[in-house]
């Protein structure tokens, strides 16, 4: 992946460390990365310019706060009722992130919800605005808490087909 701004290995450092901990001060931060507390708030303020650090905060644990149950749910929405149009984020708490999708549904939700009730009372909500299937999260085997591709990827983007795969030749 290449980003709109070149990024060196400081950056990299910069941007591994404040993923990490995002509440370091300047000082702290530029003895982690070689840099005085002067240069490190010169970097820090051009990432955050280029839009590449968008914001800071606390990670929370939502089954901590009552809220154990994480569904994903993909919605097909109603043309005329769709949710984007006829509804807002006030109405829906319980939805941490929405992602437009392209294909057959709309839109995938990412819920936390209290109950298996709370599930059906959210799903009811959410019925009139469209069609929608609903999957709920078992176990959470990986989340990606830092992002770190200082090295390009190093993905084969013309891999060989599989056999059984191949062209047909004619």
């Amino acid at each position: 992946m290449q980003s709109e701004r070149s990024l060196d290995q400081t950056d990299w450092k910069i941007l591994r460390e404040l993923q990490q901990d995002s509440r370091l001060s300047y000082n702290e931060l530029g003895r982690r990365v070689g840099l005085s507390a002067p240069a490190t708030a010169e970097r820090v303020h051009k990432l955050e310019d280029a839009g590449i650090i968008t914001s800071y905060g606390a990670q929370v644990d939502v089954a901590k706060l009552g809220l154990p149950l994480l569904v994903f749910i993909q919605l097909r929405c109603f043309p005329e009722r769709c949710l984007f149009k006829t509804s807002s984020a006030e109405k829906f708490p319980e939805i941490l992130e929405i992602h437009k999708l392209s294909g057959s549904h709309c839109a995938l939700l990412k819920v936390a919800l209290s109950s298996l009730e709370h599930l059906e009372a959210f799903n009811e909500r959410l019925g009139v605005h469209g069609e929608q299937i609903t999957n709920v999260v078992t176990s959470n085997l990986f989340t990606q808490q830092v992002i770190d591709w200082e090295e390009p990827l190093r993905i084969n983007l013309r891999p060989s087909l599989q056999l059984g795969w191949e062209k047909c030749k004619r």
